[in-house]
């Protein structure tokens, strides 16, 4: 029997993969995504314990808004076909911090003017360094949209004459540009409370990258499905079906198979083998150029490259179904940042240890009042690790007591936080560990958050050399360790980027 052959293998039906799958399908190529799983999604899933249907990731999408007022996401989900499919809704709050050593705590709001003229409340005399750093965020958006339009070859006069600030700005990290605007030193740790969604302290994190995130959220809003993550997921995989995509689930690609230097197949745990020129992996390089490719067909470039990125941020998350409401609860904001002290550099180091009461918690009920049964509330958690500290004190004996410790302690410190009582009202309680992460979706050492953006290394040299990548031949990422780092917005963004990507390959093995 003949081979099967499709014109591209997308390993990995995460966020990345779906998306990159879908845009191969829509460009009418015999398209085949392969998951371990038999559901897709990735993080991108939901799961139910008792009574309760739990999120398993998502906070919030950036960069998606609304109708009259929407993003790229937005864009992108329309180009893709699936934005009929799903039904949005805005989430009430920017964000709370509350700190646990000074009691600090601020709420703040979305939309530009209003989170300017929040701040100014809580730091007078702020206002100006707020309102330039919006201008400079928003010149960077533009900025950005030339760059990609001129697929990393722009005309630096171009740069200089109509996005000048952006020239001044894009290769210093956040704390130096604050500083230079001469932001106060209060409104500079509210504004950079978002920093742990991307995983790295406001002396090493790209201004760039950040500004064009808070921009995007106070700017946009922040969204979240009624269906959840999920029902993102299988929006994108009933389309991938429609347009006459193939999708194989239970199917662990074992394999990446090469002849003369070049991708020709895939091969599977069971044996299985397909041909194809082109794989889109959603799994890490690490997992790929370790596991999955033989070695002398290795770049040497990429094999450097992936041995010289650090492992952002490993994840440890509780999902809470409680037996009573909200309201009850005292629950009252939807998004809370709990930090034990608003200085990033401190948190982030503090972020090495288990001995760290950071998160970002979620009730989903006041974004979603349907989310669960009345008279019920869902929360999840989620504390990030810098280093493999819960790895190397796991034990197969006391793998589940650590994992209840580190739970016990997000409650303590949200409890101290908030006021609300929520420790008796458990009814179910899940908790996800590095190791949880790394089993279910092959993540290395249970990182969330894919690479450190970090340096070098930051989304800006990322995305500019991203058209001159030396990948093995036929071979492309996506997902959170892809080129423009974590998160939901990146990860499909970078799906659609690598199909686009393979399908100027195709144009150019035709010619």
């Amino acid at each position: 029997m003949a081979a099967l052959h499709y014109d591209a293998v997308v390993i990995g039906a995460g966020n990345g993969g779906l998306a990159a799958a879908l845009t191969l399908a829509n460009a009418g190529k015999k398209v085949l995504l392969a998951e371990k799983h038999n559901l897709p999604g990735g993080f991108a899933t939901s799961f139910i314990r008792g009574r309760f249907e739990f999120e398993a990731s998502l906070h919030e999408l950036c960069d998606f808004g609304t109708p009259g007022n929407s993003g790229n996401l937005y864009a992108l989900f329309e180009e893709l076909g699936v934005l009929d499919k799903l039904e949005f809704v805005t989430v009430p709050e920017a964000f709370r911090t509350i700190t646990l050593s000074t009691g600090e705590d601020y709420t703040m709001p979305f939309g530009v003017k209003e989170f300017t003229d929040k701040m100014e409340s809580y730091v007078p005399g702020s206002r100006k360094s707020v309102e330039t750093f919006f201008a400079l965020a928003d010149e960077s958006r533009r900025a950005m949209a030339y760059l990609t339009k001129m697929r990393g070859n722009p005309d630096t006069a171009v740069l200089k004459s109509e996005y000048p600030n952006f020239m001044r700005t894009a290769a210093y990290p956040v704390e130096t540009v604050l500083k230079a605007i001469k932001m106060p030193r209060k409104a500079q740790d509210i504004l950079n409370v978002y920093w742990s969604y991307l995983g790295a302290p406001e002396d090493q994190l790209s201004f760039l990258h950040y500004a064009l995130m808070v921009n995007l959220y106070i700017t946009l809003g922040a969204q979240i499905p009624k269906t959840r993550s999920h029902g993102i997921s299988c929006a994108l995989a009933d389309t991938i079906l429609e347009k006459g995509g193939e999708i194989w689930y239970n199917s662990e690609a074992e394999h990446i198979i090469t002849k003369e230097g070049k991708v020709a197949g895939v091969r599977f745990a069971d044996g299985k083998e397909v041909e194809t020129s082109h794989v889109i992996s959603n799994a890490s390089p690490h997992k790929v150029y370790g596991h999955m490719v033989d070695k002398d067909c290795i770049p040497p470039e990429e094999l450097k490259l992936a041995n010289a990125r650090s492992l952002a941020g490993r994840g440890v998350s509780m999902f809470l179904g409680l037996n009573k409401s909200p309201q009850e609860l005292g629950l009252t904001d939807y998004s809370y940042f709990i930090y034990d002290s608003l200085d990033t550099k401190k948190e982030f180091e503090l972020m090495k240890t288990m001995d760290n009461p950071s998160q970002v918690t979620v009730c989903l009920n006041n974004a979603l009042p349907d989310c669960s049964p009345k008279g019920t509330t869902i929360m999840y958690f989620t504390s990030l690790l810098f280093s493999d500290c819960f790895c190397e004190a796991a034990t197969p004996e006391n793998y589940f007591d650590l994992k209840e410790e580190m739970g016990s302690q997000m409650i303590d410190a949200f409890e101290k936080a908030t006021g609300a009582k929520i420790r008796d009202a458990i009814e179910e309680i899940e908790i996800g560990s590095p190791v949880t992460y790394a089993h279910y979706t092959g993540s290395p050492q249970g990182s969330i958050y894919g690479y450190l953006l970090t340096g070098l290394d930051n989304m800006m040299p990322r995305i500019m050399s991203m058209y001159n990548e030396k990948h093995l031949p036929g071979l492309h990422f996506c997902g959170g360790h892809a080129m423009r780092g974590s998160g939901y917005n990146s990860s499909y963004q970078s799906g659609d980027l690598a199909a686009k990507f393979t399908l100027m390959d195709m144009k150019k093995e035709a010619e």
